[in-house]
């Protein structure tokens, strides 16, 4: 199964290469306006592209462990790891125009089980936001079985997700409001 090449996000404000069979969550159950959310059809893995405000009192690598710390509490994380923070390359990304700094973030967060989380936060202080993409992956054992490998798609892994996040692209700026 190959990857989906430009699905529209937001309402075709955005637009993005998802990994081989991912299923839109909003098809599922309602999903707040400022997020897309994806779960792959067999393995307990997800992607979550969410709009949030700009934090701009915490700049750099701070602004990374910021949100991966907020999603921790939201979600409410017993324990939150930061396992490693680094930049990410504005050359490699679609929005690289219009993208002042990028960080992709690798930790744990305890909640009902251990998930190693993979974040890629995309910061567009013209827009006043803060692009936060997350992929959760839940450690093998934890993997729901419903039917023969072979039919269904592998399990999506850390490239999948990059390519998510090199590929994301605007398309309509008017989804920030007003400049």
């Amino acid at each position: 199964m190959e990857p989906t090449g430009d699905y529209p996000l937001f309402g075709g404000a955005f637009s993005a290469i998802l990994p081989p069979g991912a299923i839109d969550v909003s098809d599922l159950r309602p999903v707040p306006d400022n997020q897309e959310v994806f779960c792959h059809p067999v393995t307990d893995q997800s992607l979550i592209v969410e709009l949030l405000e700009l934090q701009a009192h915490v700049g750099g690598e701070a602004a990374a462990r910021y949100h991966f710390e907020d999603v921790g509490g939201v979600q409410g994380a017993r324990a939150v790891q930061v396992e490693s923070v680094r930049p990410l390359s504005l050359e490699n990304l679609a929005l690289r125009s219009c993208c002042q700094e990028a960080w992709v973030l690798s930790g744990k967060q305890q909640v009902a089980k251990d998930v190693t989380l993979y974040q890629a936060l995309l910061r567009l202080p013209q827009y006043q936001t803060d692009l936060l993409l997350t992929f959760n992956q839940p450690p093998p054992d934890n993997r729901s079985s419903l039917g023969p490998e072979s039919l269904s798609p592998p399990p999506w892994s850390l490239g999948d997700f990059e390519q998510l996040v090199a590929s994301l692209t605007l398309h309509d700026p008017n989804i920030f409001g007003p400049q």
